[in-house]
């Protein structure tokens, strides 16, 4: 198989960095070119970036010398990129990238929740990705646009696509997020240590609505968004990596403990290379998922689910995914693996 040759915006960052950890094993991506702000423009990407991933630094990624993240910087052979911008940054560069024919796998939350955007989890909603042909007809673009959803969403979204077919109809969730989720540095030691952060600004929104677009259905010419009414407390809490969320589905019909696990056991996987055997892990045990215990199942990229058990119209459960894996540059890289299966380029 040859490999596509593929690029990294916004290469220096926390989401960057693991975009690089991930990509320069990848038997079918080789990475071309990098790009950065224009403070790190021109230097080799050892110097630019501050690497803090427990892989070390590829050796050939270190001497790539990073790019202005402007498309007539990018060489014309390269494919596919993946955008880790910050929103303000992406919201105003990607567009030009798709308009100079380059397709962009972005874990950026800016436009996902624009009507001709898809917003992909592949195992739950591959069929939005015909969703390009409608944005490509209007944009006039040749490139094109793929976003994965917001870290916290896309941990509970598999468990509730699962759930679905019972009558989804009124999800509570309150989630505790590990700090690498604000980057770097996100959140002060003095602010997290011994204390819970009640608000994380934007996150309830993003999971209110983006939730209901990831569970819609796709007609051929638009994205009909799921009727779930969703209610989200977003919360920091003092872990690393691992963002756990405890939910409360109710459904139309009478929904067991029992068949809810086995309906989260027999969620689909796919056949690519950073999709799991199994994409949601249930455990018995009540005391689990559990953070560091939990957080690398399936190499990063499963959901863990565990404590279901009923309630008067539906069940609560516990549900957890590694937010920078799955929940960022490797939900990044899984979409880019769909566009390339599906033959978008």
């Amino acid at each position: 198989m040859s490999s596509t040759r593929v690029g990294v915006l916004g290469a220096t960052g926390a989401v960057g960095q693991r975009l690089i950890q991930l990509l320069d094993p990848h038997p079918e991506f080789e990475i071309a070119t990098l790009t950065a702000s224009d403070d790190s423009a021109g230097k080799s990407y050892r110097e630019a970036a501050k690497w803090r991933i427990e892989t070390p630094i590829p050796d050939d990624v270190a001497e790539l010398v990073v790019e202005r993240t402007d498309p007539d910087a990018v060489p014309d052979d390269v494919d596919l990129l993946f955008s880790s911008l910050p929103s303000s940054v992406g919201e105003r560069v990607e567009p030009g990238f798709c308009e100079a024919g380059y397709v962009v796998s972005s874990n950026s939350s800016n436009a996902r929740m624009a009507d001709d955007v898809p917003l992909t989890i592949p195992e739950v909603n591959h069929d939005h990705l015909d969703l390009l042909e409608v944005q490509r007809d209007e944009r006039g673009w040749d490139g094109a646009l793929v976003k994965n959803p917001n870290c916290s969403t896309i941990t509970m979204v598999p468990t509730l696509a699962a759930l679905d077919s019972f009558g989804l109809s009124t999800v509570h969730v309150a989630t505790m997020q590990a700090v690498s989720g604000a980057g770097y540095a996100g959140v002060s030691s003095m602010e997290i240590l011994d204390n819970v952060l009640p608000h994380i600004g934007g996150e309830e929104e993003k999971m209110e609505t983006e939730t209901r677009k990831l569970l819609g259905s796709f007609d051929g010419a638009e994205i009909d968004l799921h009727d779930v009414d969703v209610a989200a407390s977003c919360n920091r809490v003092p872990t690393l990596d691992g963002h756990l969320e405890s939910a409360w589905a109710e459904t139309s019909e009478a929904l067991t403990a029992d068949n809810a696990m086995a309906a989260m056991r027999d969620a689909p996987s796919l056949d690519l290379h950073s999709s799991p055997d199994q994409l949601i892990e249930v455990f018995e045990d009540p005391n689990r998922p559990q953070p560091r215990l939990d957080r690398m199942v399936g190499g990063g990229m499963s959901v863990a689910a565990g404590g279901v058990r009923e309630t008067s119209d539906g069940v609560q459960y516990n549900c957890l995914a590694h937010n920078t894996l799955r929940g960022a540059a490797g939900a990044s890289v899984l979409n880019g693996e769909l566009l390339v299966e599906d033959g978008w380029f």
